[in-house]
């Protein structure tokens, strides 16, 4: 069994956080090129609703993007790095158009974009031993998604991590190649960080309406925990 577990150091940070998880095994999660225009549709509606979130300029005046940024200027950070959600509203702004990438991929994102909330995935058969987000003593392992060389983590850097190094670097902001979401995961776990009481109204919100879009996708039953700084774990 392994346990998700948030230290202590976070929640000195950000007090009023929650970290929304959903654990979902036994699908599929292949892709199917019949089903890409299902996606593609997805995705679209999803970046169209966004829009209610980017509607000030300049764009870093935007509530959303604002206290992201905000959060992040609480921790040691890589120059340049950005919360996950602030990424895809930028491509909204941009009127770019998202493709499918895989379909627990594609949910997820239809679901950050919808709420305007930070999801991410990994595949928890991949994860060695607990799953933990913390401070990062430094140098901890990480091979970000696309990359051909390490990246180890910062001293101080908010990261995910386990027992073989760093999972997702500043906080939501890139992931491991080593635990990522594939066509060939079968079970995973699914997080939405809020640092805020108003975020974590539409968080779970956001999670709640994941867990229903995954039970959907894949015909399985989908298990939901909340972690705070009261309970800052639990076993999945």
């Amino acid at each position: 069994m392994k346990k998700v577990i948030v230290d202590q150091s976070f929640w000195e940070i950000f007090p009023n956080a929650t970290i929304e998880l959903l654990v979902i095994e036994g699908i599929n999660n292949q892709v199917d090129p019949s089903n890409e225009s299902e996606f593609t549709q997805l995705l679209n509606q999803a970046a169209k609703e966004a829009k209610a979130y980017i509607t000030e300029e300049p764009f870093s005046q935007n509530e959303v993007i604002a206290q992201w940024r905000q959060a992040f200027t609480k921790f040691k950070t890589k120059k340049g790095a950005r919360s996950s959600i602030e990424a895809l509203l930028k491509r909204v702004s941009q009127g770019r158009e998202f493709t499918p990438i895989n379909p627990l991929v594609d949910c997820y994102n239809s679901i950050s974009l919808e709420y305007g909330v930070p999801c991410g995935g990994e595949d928890l058969e991949k994860i060695k031993g607990d799953l933990q987000l913390g401070k990062a003593v430094g140098g901890e392992k990480f091979l970000p998604l696309g990359a051909q060389e390490d990246a180890p983590a910062l001293p101080e850097e908010l990261i995910y991590f386990d027992e073989e190094g760093a999972i997702c670097r500043c906080l939501n902001w890139r992931e491991a190649q080593r635990t990522m979401l594939t066509e060939e995961t079968t079970k995973a776990i699914l997080v939405i960080e809020s640092i805020n009481e108003a975020q974590a109204v539409r968080g779970a919100q956001a999670m709640e309406a994941l867990k229903e879009l995954t039970e959907k996708t894949f015909n399985v039953s989908g298990k939901r925990s909340t972690l705070t700084a009261e309970s800052p774990e639990t076993i999945v």
